[in-house]
């Protein structure tokens, strides 16, 4: 029995070619997609490229060929940039002052959450069109398992992918990159292999020489600190962890050590979860000049916790750790955090909590950001148990409820306590978030 030949095709006009070859026999595109495992894998990732850029080169043709800065002001941070910024080499998350100096013919823009939502939620719908299996990690990425669905759109996962992509360009005016694999980790990897516009594919087969010369960063859930410290024990590729055995990688790093042996081998066992599992909800604040007393800081910590219990409220959770980040003006990170009695989503307990955090740190330092988050999620029925200590707690939350309606009838500036008034002529506006975040629980 002859096997069937392996699966190319064109992702513009999505026609099946004979052979790989350089350009489409029917419409002439260079864009071919050829992979001996191309019709077998259904796990993807998919990626919107430089996606608020993005949204307002749509929105201003004018800036079509100008470099676009999305960010706060000059003590603020990047939020995203556009292609041609990136060349000059700004990055999310730089200091605005450092990107100004990389590019400074950059049109710098403030970002329009809105706007991008809406955008995002497009795009998520076109995605839910496909498959129920869709996993948002934030406003401008999700997985998708489109595994069985071949029959339903009578074509493989790949092409089901690749007209999906072409849909949102050609519907909302924006790009994507496509990652395609047999598991998330893979397919995250590919996705930004070939940026924008991108779609690449990671077989079975190749996995574990595609990534044995990649560094050991690539792997979900190593940071810096932890890049260190393999780098210090001598371990810089993921070549080097596919030699070495999972207890002795467990000894060395606990349960870490355990997702070095997975991951360096490509095995990850995680299924798309289209509900996602909210890790953390958090908002902060550049401020404009370096602050470091206590009246100062305090008023904006309050605000931001006000922020953090809408935003919980607006997802029915609630949370029992509170984390405080600080910024020094060194750009030395900080990070705190205190475990709750019983999870709450109530401003007043949030501020309390990350007050006490607070005060051990106000030992003369300056600060140039502040922020606070939460984690360790439950449902909202399991929030904020009656206190027989704190036997005020009944009445503050009662009064907070009604301010929640207040604001939710006249606006969320309507009504502040007096310890927020006037706390933004001090600090600077809630940053806005990364390229790549969602103001809501960011799934994993």
């Amino acid at each position: 029995m002859t096997a069937a030949p392996p699966l190319v095709f064109c992702r513009d006009c999505l026609s099946r070619q004979d052979l790989a070859r350089r350009r489409c026999n029917v419409c002439g595109s260079p864009r071919i997609l050829a992979h001996p495992e191309l019709d077998a894998l259904s796990i993807a990732h998919i990626d919107c490229d430089a996606f608020y850029a993005s949204i307002e080169k749509r929105d201003r043709p004018e800036l079509a060929d100008r470099p676009v800065i999305i960010g706060g002001g000059h003590r603020g941070v990047v939020s995203t940039a556009c292609y041609i910024a990136r060349i000059r080499g700004v990055r999310s998350a730089m200091p605005m002052f450092k990107a100004l100096k990389l590019c400074p013919d950059a049109v710098v823009l403030k970002p329009d959450m809105a706007k991008y939502s809406a955008v995002g939620k497009a795009v998520r719908a076109l995605m839910n069109e496909v498959t129920p299996l869709v996993e948002p990690l934030s406003i401008d990425e999700a997985f998708m398992d489109l595994s069985g669905t071949e029959a339903l759109h009578r074509q493989p996962a790949a092409m089901t992918l690749a007209r999906i992509a072409a849909r949102i360009e050609r519907e909302l005016g924006i790009t994507v990159s496509v990652g395609l694999s047999h598991n998330k980790f893979l397919a995250k990897v590919a996705s930004d292999l070939d940026k924008p516009r991108g779609f690449s594919v990671i077989g079975r087969a190749e996995t574990i020489g595609f990534l044995a010369d990649k560094p050991i960063a690539l792997i979900w859930g190593v940071g810096a600190a932890m890049d260190r410290t393999l780098a210090s024990d001598g371990l810089r590729t993921i070549g080097q962890l596919q030699t070495m055995e999972e207890t002795d990688l467990m000894k060395r790093y606990g349960e870490m050590g355990r997702r070095l042996f997975c991951l360096s081998r490509g095995i990850d066992s995680r299924a798309v979860n289209p509900r996602g599992e909210a890790k953390s909800i958090s908002a902060e604040t550049t401020f404009n000049s370096d602050l470091a007393r206590a009246e100062d800081l305090l008023p904006v910590l309050r605000h931001l916790s006000e922020t953090v219990a809408r935003r919980l409220k607006a997802t029915d959770l609630s949370a029992a750790t509170i984390v405080l980040k600080l910024k020094t003006a060194d750009f030395q990170i900080r990070t705190r955090n205190r475990k709750l009695a019983a999870p709450t989503r109530l401003a007043d307990r949030i501020f309390a909590a990350a007050r006490t955090l607070l005060q051990k740190e106000l030992d003369g330092t300056r600060f140039r950001l502040i922020g606070i988050g939460c984690a360790d999620f439950a449902p909202a029925a399991l929030a904020d148990p009656a206190d027989l200590v704190d036997t005020g707690a009944g009445k503050r939350a009662q009064a907070e409820a009604a301010l929640d309606r207040l604001r939710d009838k006249f606006g969320q500036a309507a009504i502040e306590t007096g310890i927020t008034f006037g706390h933004r002529g001090r600090g600077g506006p809630d940053r806005p978030a990364q390229d790549g975040e969602d103001p809501r629980p960011r799934p994993r």
